[in-house]
């Protein structure tokens, strides 16, 4: 475990994954311990990694001013982590509500990103509309799975506006490609793993302006990845499109958009050797 200092004195941590320069890792959840994502399917194996643990997460400390969980304001802890590497540039991987603080920091320093990978990244941050007929049309694809009823009831009360707290939890199936001992278990470890305090701040009003986020990714010259799974509700297939249409600049190549095939949030866990194959070709590319 290594530690670093935020600009506000804030002590935080971050856990490497081999040796050599490593692609950073931003945890989603929002404000989950980076531990959830584990060595990424076995990534860690082929690449080295550094998981990041945001403040008031994991190892991180919490910080004196609890407004610093906002989004836009964790985006310098970035900064001050490639400072305290000593880095000109940061290969990240975002994943979820992780790929909010990294498109943040791609904005705010465009010559800071050297690589950029977005696994099922949260709509929020570009302004994507992903409608409950969206979701819906993703989630009838595993109708033929042995909790699927009871399940999309759930999700039909949630878009109704009359869910119970134990619809929230009923749906947890549909986060996953596959829902076995695996998937089970990583859920079971969530709510442990997540500051709920830090995540209510997490997308305050007025975080980020979705207009002017799209505004800056579309001069980032960095290469970017948008990987999604077949499965995923929160972001499908073609909303991963609609994703990588926002990095346009002249001097990158396009955004490249990965859909592994029923794949959830959580594409290293349904598919773990696609999940790492298609990284591995992306970082040699």
């Amino acid at each position: 475990m290594g530690i670093f200092e935020a600009n506000d004195g804030t002590v935080l941590a971050y856990h490497r994954m081999g040796a050599g320069r490593p692609l950073i890792c931003v945890p989603g959840g929002p404000m989950q311990a980076s531990a959830y994502l584990g060595d990424l399917g076995g990534l860690a194996m082929k690449w080295p990694l550094l998981a990041l643990d945001l403040r008031g997460t994991g190892d991180s400390a919490e910080p004196a001013d609890p407004g610093t969980y906002r989004c836009d304001r964790q985006v310098d802890d970035l900064e001050a982590l490639r400072v305290h590497l000593g880095f000109d540039t940061l290969d990240l991987l975002a994943h979820s509500g992780g790929a909010t603080i990294a498109m943040l920091y791609a904005a705010r320093y465009p010559r800071r990103v050297g690589r950029l990978a977005l696994v099922t990244p949260t709509p929020r941050p570009v302004g994507i509309d992903v409608t409950n007929e969206d979701r819906r049309a993703v989630a009838v694809l595993r109708q033929g799975e042995p909790w699927f009823a009871e399940s999309f009831a759930s999700l039909e009360r949630i878009w109704a506006g009359s869910a119970t707290d134990e619809d929230w939890v009923a749906i947890t199936p549909f986060v996953y490609g596959r829902w076995d001992e695996t998937s089970r278990s990583h859920a079971e470890r969530a709510e442990a793993l997540t500051n709920r305090a830090a995540a209510a701040v997490y997308y305050s009003d007025d975080a980020f302006d979705p207009a002017a986020v799209r505004a800056g990714l579309a001069l980032l010259t960095a290469p970017v990845l948008v990987l999604a799974g077949e499965y995923d509700i929160q972001l499908g297939p073609k909303h991963a499109a609609q994703y990588a249409a926002f990095f346009s600049s002249p001097l990158a190549p396009p955004a490249e958009v990965a859909v592994l095939p029923a794949a959830g949030h959580f594409p290293w866990l349904d598919d773990p050797a696609s999940f790492v194959d298609q990284l591995i070709r992306w970082l040699h590319g």
